[in-house]
């Protein structure tokens, strides 16, 4: 990403840096991928490893629907359970080795920090405002924003609204913009739908100094651990680096246009390991005298196709509501709901908002999942009779 820097930070790395009193504040890399990826130095009041108590916590549960039948799917996310807080009222819906995706709807606050110690995690925030308090920082937070923590940062989130609701990424692999985005130096190409000025990075002030007992629960190998400390986690003085929590809005994303229909990857927004994210936006329809604005059916013969919908008029679709989340599973066609594609002839543009998720390797479904199917989503292809003569005989 952007290289950025905030507080105070000594002249050369890995050099004497003193506090006021004469001690050494206490240096910290930050960094993926061993000594090899991205990172960013930190430099801490006090020792980061200091803890005066570790416990157990609960495991983190996973409960997979065995339907035991290949289909599409789609969930009423729109009525998933209001409660928890931004982290531990998450529910996961659909997961595989390389993501997990879910859920939440908070009601209540954290009275702890939080550290992923296993993913990279990206929060669509669909409703609600606030902010991210990190260890690198401050995050304003509001509609549309898609926020990127990356695995090992401690944070809490906070709501100031009363009805909230994100959409959560959980990704076993690094997640990162697109590298046919940027130039071999790593700056946003010219071609690219948002750049730079798009990014929005933590502020300051960093430090906080004080003393008490503090908690920061860890998710890592499959379990909660907290560990207790009696300085304040945000005891940072300054920092500097490329690797850090960042926000980029979906109504930032410049859409590319073509005189007949773009396939998804023109709106491909992150890559990670297996899986991309795509932001569908309101654009202006294809302009070729022939053009069908609708998409073609397609098979996903490598990959899960995952649509979030967000807002706006959904030009392919029928019966799905706002926060929706559909599944078209790799091995069976999907396209346009009935009308669709002859309605989409003569129109002039899009109103609409999506998330869409495309994993290469399959994904299940949870029994959180099964409550909110439904079972009749297959079968909304068919005209409306040919439909309720389904339904008759079920």
């Amino acid at each position: 990403m952007i290289y950025h820097q905030l507080g105070k930070i000594p002249h050369k790395r890995h050099t004497q840096f003193r506090r006021p009193d004469g001690e050494l504040y206490q240096e910290q890399l930050f960094g993926a991928e061993g000594f090899h990826g991205s990172s960013s130095l930190l430099y801490h009041h006090n020792p980061p490893t200091r803890t005066f108590k570790v416990e157990k916590g609960e495991e983190v549960k996973i409960e997979k629907w065995d339907e035991g039948v290949l289909r599409h799917h789609h969930l009423r996310t729109a009525n998933i359970e209001e409660g928890g807080d931004p982290v531990m009222g998450r529910k996961v819906l659909l997961f595989n080795n390389d993501v997990q995706i879910g859920a939440v709807r908070p009601t209540e606050e954290m009275d702890y920090f939080y550290k992923n110690g296993e993913h990279d995690e990206l929060l669509f925030i669909h409703e609600g405002e606030g902010y991210v308090q990190t260890m690198f920082g401050k995050l304003d937070f509001g509609y549309g924003d898609y926020i990127f923590i990356p695995r090992g940062t401690i944070y809490q989130m906070v709501f100031e609204t009363e009805k909230n609701r994100v959409l959560t990424v959980d990704s076993t692999g690094p997640i990162d913009v697109p590298n046919r985005y940027l130039t071999e130096k790593g700056q946003f190409a010219e071609n690219s739908p948002f750049c730079e000025r798009d990014i929005r990075r933590p502020e300051g002030p960093v430090f906080v100094n004080r003393e008490g007992e503090f908690e920061v629960r860890i998710k890592k190998q499959g379990r909660y651990t907290s560990y207790w400390y009696e300085h304040h986690p945000f005891d940072i003085v300054g920092w500097d680096g490329y690797l850090y929590p960042w926000i980029f809005n979906i109504k930032d994303f410049e859409p590319i246009t073509g005189r007949v229909h773009q396939p998804p990857p023109v709106h491909q927004t992150f890559e990670a390991a297996n899986y991309v994210v795509c932001s569908f936006c309101p654009r202006k329809y294809d302009y070729h005298p022939k053009s069908i604005p609708a998409p073609y059916a397609h098979s996903n013969v490598d990959s899960d196709e995952v649509l979030y919908y967000v807002e706006g008029d959904f030009m392919s679709r029928k019966g799905v509501e706002t926060a929706s989340i559909t599944q078209h599973p790799g091995g069976i066609p999907h396209g346009p709901h009935p009308g669709k594609y002859e309605g989409s002839i003569g129109k002039e543009g899009t109103d609409e908002y999506a998330v869409m998720i495309d994993t290469f390797h399959p994904l299940h479904l949870t029994m959180e999942a099964k409550k909110l199917d439904d079972e009749s989503y297959p079968y909304s292809w068919l005209e409306d009779e040919e439909k309720e003569k389904v339904e008759a005989e079920e």
